[in-house]
């Protein structure tokens, strides 16, 4: 279930166009796409079938069942697609318990942004169960809210996610600051109207008029978010 929103949301300074930051979780602030590709080598590997590494590039940052119904389609696999999401989420689980790297600047991020009181919400195709498990461990207090993939009527590339995470705060999407890391969550937070800045994590994304790319994440601050819109 999506974490609730306490009742008084702490604005942005005034005179500032930014009224929230909202974040996406793989590969943005956790160090996990890797996981997920390693996950799926495993599973079909068990199934017979070995992985393309050029499928990595299609499969990142989709909602799990577009990823696991293409792999199942490109490899011919004797699986059920409900089957697969099963295997897909228990294997990864299975890793975060292990292990739960944060991409470098993410810890640094977060706590700027919770001194300066700027409302959060993570925002992740991923679903609910895997978001409270990383939530042990990035800290569920950082965020306002929490979307998953499975909470909503569509899942990224679609506009749903990054609409419920605006509303839920009670903010202009357009003055929104969205972190992302995949073209398919760029192409989402584009959709609903945010400011995007793209931090590649596995395929190159390229600049355009309302999205900046950086190549990590230390090179983000709230300063620099504040800028990507003008003052209103």
């Amino acid at each position: 279930m999506t974490s609730t929103v306490p009742a008084s949301v702490t604005r942005t300074a005034e005179g500032s166009a930014l009224q929230a930051v909202l974040l996406d979780m793989d590969g943005t602030l956790v160090d996990t796409e890797g996981f997920w590709w390693d996950v799926e080598v495993e599973i079909f590997a068990g199934l017979g079938h070995a992985l393309d590494d050029s499928w990595r590039h299609v499969v990142v940052g989709g909602p799990m069942t577009r990823s696991a119904g293409f792999l199942i389609e490109a490899t011919g696999a004797e699986i059920a697609l409900v089957d697969l999401t099963v295997l897909l989420n228990d294997g990864f689980e299975d890793r975060i318990t292990r292990s739960l790297p944060l991409m470098p600047g993410a810890a640094r991020l977060l706590d700027e942004l919770a001194e300066h009181g700027i409302p959060t919400a993570l925002v992740s195709a991923s679903h609910r169960r895997i978001i409270d498990r990383v939530l042990a461990s990035l800290g569920a207090g950082n965020f306002h809210l929490t979307v998953a993939g499975d909470e909503v009527p569509r899942t990224k590339p679609y506009p749903d996610p990054y609409l419920f995470a605006a509303a839920g705060l009670g903010v202009d999407p357009a003055r929104c600051a969205v972190v992302e890391d995949t073209a398919t969550g760029v192409a989402s937070a584009e959709a609903a109207g945010c400011h995007v800045v793209a931090v590649p994590s596995v395929a190159p994304i390229a600049p355009s008029a309302r999205r900046t790319v950086v190549p990590s994440l230390e090179q983000v601050d709230l300063p620099f978010l504040r800028g990507l819109m003008p003052l209103r």
